[in-house]
């Protein structure tokens, strides 16, 4: 598969989307890595638990650092819902 961004695109990203419900699965987010400071990331939720944890996959599953290699990421390490692409 093919990554969904390439480099140099944009985003537009909600960053409240989450203050008041948690993350939907299917809902691309823009996520601080659990593993390397200062690197945000941009993933697909795919199972959300009660506490809002999240596992995140990358939409290259064969090339992507993901919830698979650092499990799951807590709803504070969510910046926000992307909502737009820009090219």
């Amino acid at each position: 598969m093919f990554p969904l961004l390439e480099a140099g695109e944009e985003v537009l990203v909600d960053t409240n989307a989450y203050h008041h419900c948690l993350p939907e699965i299917g809902d691309l987010v823009i996520a601080w890595h659990p593993q390397k400071d200062n690197l945000r990331i941009i993933k697909r939720v795919v199972i959300v638990d009660e506490q809002g944890n999240c596992f995140l996959m990358g939409e290259n599953s064969l090339e992507s650092s993901d919830s698979r290699s650092f499990g799951l990421v807590s709803l504070q390490q969510i910046i926000g819902k992307v909502t737009s692409k820009f090219p």
